[in-house]
């Protein structure tokens, strides 16, 4: 089975109730890019990416276009199989990873169709079919906060993310001490995202004067060397988000004992393929990590479903997903949804959402 025609589509994800308050960002709205992908022997593959605006990460929808772009003329004609697609890929494109992943899960979608089994499958089986979803908090204020997080311990969510940074760290501090009053004794699991934000004075703070609430540090600094150096200072487990850019780093990061954990991006890393060998490098470490997106639509929703639910459950902390803030589904039938904390694993071959293309208009390129 071979590649005969790739499309490539633009679409908005307003963001309902925005904007959604990073420490370095408010985000109003999304560009999510779609490629469609289509076989010789007429099936048809759908892959996405969807950076959160060009400041969260080194991607931005305009390079997702102009990568896939240069990528595609030369993967016309290559087999629908993980390893010499990714090959082709890195021969034609160095990095940009975010792109590269809208080719790999619409070639997972296309595998699993042609071969009539789930994306889970492909990856090696799932474990569940209801797996763990998260829920992240925006940059608020201390009571704003505990009261989302009391909404979400009632609603069923097995672990909460608190955004902080990007403002003075005595209000974090307050913050974490009311989530923790809300949530303790509740077996809710507990997070502390500062997206790259808090200096390594005000990371170290931070656990100092939260030492009896239990919370992982996902990515508090910008650095690979920030976190380096408040690693044997700080009481708490720190994790690696935003700096995981690749596989290699990932490997380098677990090998040498610099984290306790992950929040991995299906997109950053490459899609599907790398994805999986990222869960088997935490499965030997015995490190706990995420398998979820920075945004996007049912296709990295499905994708980040398929992923999670093969993770051993004891190292899965769970899948994000866009679907609270994105208005209707590209499938309206089969959209991935969060229900009472959880995801229902999509069934069906391949990824097993069916978008709607008329929702996408026509494509920005063909070849």
């Amino acid at each position: 089975m071979k590649i005969t025609e790739i499309h490539i589509y633009r679409h908005e994800l307003p963001v309902m109730n925005g904007p959604y308050k990073l420490a370095l960002a408010d985000v109003w709205s999304l560009s999510t890019t779609l490629v469609k992908l289509v076989a010789d022997n007429g099936l048809i593959g759908w892959g996405e990416t969807c950076p959160v605006g060009p400041t969260y990460a080194e991607s931005h929808a305009d390079g997702a276009v102009a990568a896939l772009s240069v990528m595609a003329t030369g993967l016309l004609g290559t087999e629908v199989l993980p390893v010499p697609l990714h090959r082709r890929m890195d021969a034609l494109l160095t990095g940009h990873n975010y792109a590269k992943a809208a080719i790999d899960i619409a070639a997972h979608d296309l595998l699993g169709k042609h071969l009539g089994v789930s994306v889970s499958d492909l990856l090696g089986g799932a474990v569940t079919d209801s797996v763990p979803s998260y829920y992240s908090t925006v940059i608020g204020t201390p009571d704003e906060t505990a009261r989302i997080a009391a909404e979400k311990r009632a609603e069923g969510y097995p672990r909460l993310q608190v955004k902080v940074g990007g403002r003075a760290v005595e209000e974090d501090i307050e913050i974490l001490h009311k989530v923790w009053e809300v949530i303790r004794g509740s077996g809710m699991r507990l997070a502390a995202d500062g997206n790259r934000s808090l200096t390594t004075r005000d990371a170290l703070r931070l656990s100092r004067e939260c030492l009896h609430i239990p919370f992982i540090m996902e990515q508090p600094c910008n650095t690979i060397e920030d976190l380096q150096k408040i690693r044997p200072q700080v009481s708490h487990g720190i994790y690696m988000d935003e700096n995981g850019v690749n596989l290699n780093t990932a490997i380098t990061a677990a090998g040498t004992g610099l984290v306790d954990g992950f929040g991995m991006k299906v997109t950053r890393i490459g899609g599907l393929h790398p994805m999986r060998a990222f869960r088997d490098i935490c499965a030997a470490r015995n490190l706990p990590h995420t398998c979820d997106d920075s945004w996007g639509g049912d296709i990295i929703a499905a994708a980040c479903t398929h992923i999670g639910a093969t993770v051993a459950p004891e190292l899965l902390e769970g899948v994000w997903l866009a679907e609270p803030y994105n208005a209707g589904h590209y499938d309206p039938e089969n959209g991935i949804r969060i229900e009472g904390g959880y995801i229902k694993r999509p069934q069906g071959p391949g990824l097993g959402v069916l978008p709607d293309e008329a929702l996408f208009g026509a494509p920005v390129a063909s070849y």
